[in-house]
């Protein structure tokens, strides 16, 4: 099993492309074919399957051949250890700025 760190690198790296932002924004309404998810996006083909293939590669999306098309779909589940972070570095933070606010606030009592 891979470690979650390399998991949890290779979603960010994914989602920190504007592109393949709006391709998983897209999927979350189902799945689309590559070539309609190209149309939407002004770019060539071949490079716009290169962002599919690293969201691939992220386990964020799956590619399946339908006929002559690829079809992608979204792995929701994929998502959820990033979610899960997320969620700790806000709870932390809101701890911070908490702790920082109540130091504020006693500071201000000792100076009346």
């Amino acid at each position: 099993m891979e470690p979650t760190g390399a998991t949890l690198s290779r979603t960010f790296r994914a989602l920190g492309d504007p592109t393949r932002r709006t391709v998983v924004r897209r999927l979350a309404d189902g799945p689309a074919t590559v070539g309609v998810l190209a149309a939407e996006h002004a770019m060539s083909l071949p490079a716009f399957t290169k962002h599919v293939a690293v969201l691939v590669d992220a386990g964020l999306v799956t590619r399946r051949r339908v006929g002559r098309t690829v079809e992608c779909a979204l792995r929701p589940a994929a998502l959820a250890e990033a979610h899960a972070w997320l969620g700790d570095m806000r709870s932390f933070w809101t701890a911070s700025l908490d702790r920082l606010e109540a130091l504020l606030d006693d500071e201000r009592q000792d100076d009346r």
